[in-house]
């Protein structure tokens, strides 16, 4: 990499974690979308700039491959990848875990790593509350409304 040259399109990649209710596909689904759609709007990703996402899971959640909720979404060219986590003895339960990589011109500072529900306890500096997030989404789509011409 040249100076300071942010305008260049990178592959970055984006982490985040959330606990699920119950090892169902139902639930494995529901957590996965959830993560998936915080992450997308954090960070302003677009389906078509993804590259490729790796699933985790904790040995407990095995009802379901996580990602068919990213097939879900549409992700139909994205490469994606599921396993388990090391079963770590004091390590976190019912966990789905996603590294996303995608293509922007971002610079791993303004990236947003969101860890919800009992995953906020693997990195509470990066946790976040729903309620704290759909705050944030309102407040965003009322300065797009002043912005935009009606």
């Amino acid at each position: 990499m040249e100076g300071d040259d942010w305008t260049q399109v990178r592959c970055r990649g984006v982490r985040g974690a959330i606990t699920c209710e119950a090892n169902t596909r139902e639930a494995i689904l529901a957590a996965t979308r959830e993560l998936l759609m915080v992450m997308m709007r954090l960070n302003n990703i677009h389906v078509e700039d993804i590259a490729s996402a790796i699933f985790t899971t904790t040995s407990d959640l095995n009802a379901e491959y996580p990602a068919v909720a990213a097939r879900q979404l549409g992700w139909h060219e994205a490469a994606l990848l599921c396993a388990h986590e090391m079963d770590v003895p004091h390590g976190l339960k019912s966990c789905i875990r996603i590294l996303l990589m995608w293509n922007t011109t971002k610079k791993p500072s303004e990236l947003h790593h969101p860890y919800l529900k009992g995953a906020k306890d693997l990195r509470p500096d990066r946790s976040i509350e729903m309620e704290e997030l759909i705050a944030q989404i309102a407040a965003e789509l009322e300065d797009e409304e002043e912005v935009s011409p009606t």
